[in-house]
């Protein structure tokens, strides 16, 4: 008797990606070919695309029934498009890998190899980054150095989505529901068995990459946000050696005055002494504002998604806040 084989599904948020979508699922289509040994499928993700993107999923769904796509109701980001797709993936292992083409899909083989070996979480880390601005991987190299000063918990550096997540890493993460989503810190959070693969990074294929830096800056405040209360704590620290240093202050300006009599009071002096001390305070108010409104955001037990439909199949969205279990 033939053994059942493994399927397989690679993950493919999408956004306005109408440009790359043929060429990535021609590269994906000669993989799957020549990789008999498992069953594959496809899970495009799109993602309220404005574009022909979902019309593209369609058509290569119709020459390929290997080839799946989720449609959203709107653009949710793609932190939430992820795990919409975890939710319906089918795959005894999962390939999340960005549509852009900057992750070769040949790199797919051997992240297969390995988690033959037995590791749950095979993950690509980038040994280099070609078409990114200096600006942008400096900016990166600093923000992983903040966030792993200020959680415990071992952040992967220069990793991205690029991986290969066994069904128990998956099923781990779809019981993860909050709002507020930060993957790349979750993949390091629910832990098991990990391997590091190196690998060049691409220019983008084609298109124009939709990270702005007031994404990636919202997606930075969500990383500190969502693994770390640090930021409370150093405010409130902070906040005690300001006070003690106003206090000493104070008693500077009182023992002074009995000594040598009232002078007369400098206006710079007492101005920056007001502006440092309120700047101080609003900078601690707005990192207060932050965490409270996520806080705010959790309570509202929203699902994280809608969907529009699932193949040629309309969704009626219920249950949402659960894990979709399609196996």
């Amino acid at each position: 008797m033939e053994e059942e084989k493994k399927l397989v599904t690679i993950l493919v948020p999408a956004y306005n990606e109408q440009e790359v979508l043929p060429m990535l699922y021609d590269r994906l289509k000669k993989l799957m070919d020549e990789n008999t040994k498992y069953d594959f499928e496809i899970l495009f993700v799109n993602d309220g695309s404005k574009d022909d993107s979902l019309k593209i999923m369609q058509e290569l769904r119709e020459k390929d029934k290997r080839v799946n796509y989720l449609n959203l109701s709107r653009n949710f980001g793609k932190e939430t498009g992820m795990i919409a797709g975890l939710d319906y993936s089918r795959g005894d292992a999962v390939i999340i890998i960005d549509a852009d083409l900057q992750d070769p899909p040949e790199l797919i083989p051997e992240m297969l190899k390995y988690w033959e070996e037995g590791y749950d979480d095979v993950y690509a880390k980038r040994r280099s980054r070609k078409g990114e601005s200096w600006l942008k991987k400096f900016t990166s190299t600093m923000y992983y150095k903040v966030l792993q000063a200020f959680t415990k918990i071992q952040i992967q550096k220069d990793t991205g989505d690029f991986r290969l997540l066994d069904r128990r890493c998956v099923e781990a993460l779809k019981s993860i529901r909050e709002s507020q989503r930060y993957t790349k810190g979750l993949f390091s959070w629910i832990g098991y068995n990990k391997k590091e693969i190196l690998y060049d990074r691409d220019p983008r294929a084609a298109g124009k990459t939709k990270w702005n830096y007031k994404k990636l800056i919202d997606l930075s405040i969500d990383g500190i946000t969502s693994f770390t209360t640090s930021p409370l704590r150093w405010s409130a620290i902070i906040g005690v050696i300001v006070s003690i240093i106003g206090f000493i202050y104070m008693l500077y300006i009182i023992i002074k005055t009995i000594v040598s009599g009232v002078d007369v009071p400098g206006y710079a002096s007492t101005m920056v002494v007001i502006l440092f001390l309120g700047g101080i305070q609003l900078i601690f108010l707005g990192v207060i504002g932050e965490y409270l409104g996520r806080a705010f955001y959790e309570t509202k037990g929203r699902p994280l998604y809608f969907i529009d439909r699932y193949n040629e199949t309309k969704e009626t969205n219920k249950d949402l806040n659960q894990p979709r279990n399609l196996l």
